[in-house]
């Protein structure tokens, strides 16, 4: 019996511990700017520290997608230090701007359009790996569950722009292409080849392009 009070004790304190460890700790201060002075402290801190200016501004999306991601995070804002949350402005280039599949690590994103239309979608985990997608207009809103892959394509003949909040002052991006096909060192080709059931010249191809 004592035995059996024991165990029953270290789930209690185990499960306990899980929660404990499920979200974000409670801040200690009311902020913690990052700053590179390790003798830094909050008495530092100025209005500059939390404070961005620009995300009015269309950006130039002639590039390879078509599409430009201005980030404002903590390298972009040091007051979001431990304050557990960031923002994104995203422009799309008319006639298939693309954002192209990515995930954030450490952060879910919720997109709300602001300008154009935008079909945009994430995939469920395994075994399902199931496409949840949706056309956007001006106005809406679509969550990102965080670590899964999604993505946002204009599909208007006019710019469309969104804006986006994100979970973590550091969500942290990977482009799965650019991971897979544009690793450094580079990912060995019959792996790749193997693993998208592609010819070992065609992942050499698509190597070379990143």
């Amino acid at each position: 019996m004592e035995a059996l009070q024991i165990f029953v004790a270290i789930f209690i304190l185990a499960l306990a511990s899980s929660f404990t460890f499920a979200s974000d700790p409670s801040p200690l201060q009311d902020f913690c700017v990052a700053i590179n002075d390790p003798n830094g402290s909050a008495k530092l801190a100025k209005a500059d520290d939390f404070y961005f200016s620009g995300l009015h501004i269309h950006k130039n999306t002639s590039n390879t997608f078509g599409s430009t991601v201005t980030p404002v995070n903590v390298a972009q804002m040091p007051g979001l230090n431990t304050l557990g949350i960031s923002m994104v402005r995203i422009d799309y280039a008319p006639n298939g701007g693309l954002n192209p599949p990515h995930t954030h690590p450490r952060a879910s994103e919720v997109l709300v359009v602001l300008e154009g239309t935008l079909h945009v979608g994430f995939v469920t985990s395994n075994p399902d790996n199931r496409l949840i997608s949706k056309v956007l207009y001006p106005g809406d809103v679509f969550v990102f569950p965080v670590g899964l892959i999604h993505f946002q394509y204009n599909i208007g003949n006019t710019y469309a722009v969104a804006s986006a909040g994100l979970s973590s002052e550091n969500p942290g991006v990977i482009t799965i292409a650019n991971a897979v096909f544009g690793s450094n060192p580079s990912i060995n080709a019959d792996i790749l080849a193997k693993a998208f059931n592609l010819e070992r010249k065609m992942v050499k191809n698509l190597q070379s392009k990143f």
